[in-house]
């Protein structure tokens, strides 16, 4: 072998190591790029959940100024529904806290619902009114303000409607269904076992017994004569009893002003303005994120499913 061939084999081993070598360094750079990106994508991700978790309006410097609060009482009030009572008191104890709100309304949209939940909204607006005095508090009915939907209302220093808003329904419902009759034509054995006699209270499959009927009935008018105490005490001597008002029955808005279950007429907007004096109108409405209402939907289906043949207590 001569001296080029000795030459030529070490320039071969060298680019050779080169070529690793800078491989080596190419590699290195793109895992490096690599790591930048997933750090950033990281960052976005816990940017993007942190505005949807935190409620950044609530430590504005800017809530401080002048302005009215506004909660919404969108649809059916029930304990794992979009309108609970956990969610409501957290947006009013925000609202009467806030030194910036004038005033709160209520925004009401809602045909009823829970007997507790209604009532425990109820009781927190008076506590709240008797912490802050000088912050009322005023109930703006839109389409519908019945049964549950206004026994939050009646807690309110006035409310407001529409002349064609449907307000009262001041009552108390418990429904079900007996399955006994389609049992026997389909030749089904109702099979029940109790510890404790009224065990089977109501059940659906059995015959209606009734000292389970007249025990239903006692409960459903011990409901009734609260929920009429609680409008009494919230209504006062604005109430124009008739024999009918108690009774279940509903009127609209224009009749309801007369019977002094309403004020008067107002929009949140009209009741800003010109009650409350501060136009700009701040939403204090607790907005469940999506793992929440998923959570509250899978619960309330569980729970429909499971009772759904079972009778319930509802002011509506």
């Amino acid at each position: 072998m001569n001296e080029g061939d000795v030459a030529e084999d070490g320039n071969w081993e060298r680019k050779v190591l080169e070529k690793v070598a800078l491989a080596a360094v190419a590699e290195q750079r793109r895992a490096r790029r690599w790591g930048i990106f997933f750090k950033l994508l990281g960052f976005a991700y816990l940017g993007i959940l942190l505005a949807v978790v935190i409620d950044w309006s609530a430590i504005s410097p800017e809530k401080a100024a002048r302005h009215t609060a506004l909660i919404d009482l969108q649809g059916v009030i029930q304990a794992k529904g979009d309108v609970n009572a956990d969610d409501v008191l957290s947006a009013l104890q925000a609202a009467f806290d806030d030194r910036g709100a004038v005033g709160v309304v209520l925004r009401i949209n809602s045909p009823g619902g829970s007997p507790v939940q209604a009532g425990i909204i109820a009781d927190e607006i008076r506590r709240l009114r008797s912490k802050h005095p000088d912050k009322p508090l005023y109930a703006v009915v839109e389409d519908v303000c019945a049964s549950g939907g206004y026994y939050v209302a009646a807690a309110a220093d006035k409310i407001f409607v529409d002349k064609a808003s449907i307000v009262g329904s001041i009552g108390v419902l418990m429904d079900g269904f007996g399955f006994t009759g389609a049992m026997e034509k389909l030749g089904i054995e109702r099979r029940l076992m109790t510890a404790g006699e009224n065990k089977g209270f109501l059940d659906p499959f059995s015959p209606q017994n009734e000292l389970h009927k007249a025990h239903a009935q006692k409960m459903l008018d011990e409901i009734h004569r609260q929920f009429i105490a609680e409008v009494k005490k919230g209504r006062g001597d604005r109430l124009k009893e008739t024999p009918e008002m108690f009774s279940g029955l509903m009127w609209t808005g224009a009749e309801s002003v007369e019977l002094g279950l309403a004020d008067g007429f107002g929009t949140v907007e009209s009741v800003a303005r010109d009650v409350l004096k501060a136009e700009d109108i701040r939403d204090y409405t607790v907005e469940p994120n999506f793992a929440e209402k998923f959570a509250r939907r899978f619960g309330a289906d569980a729970a429909a499913a499971f009772g759904a043949a079972l009778a319930r207590f509802t002011l509506r």
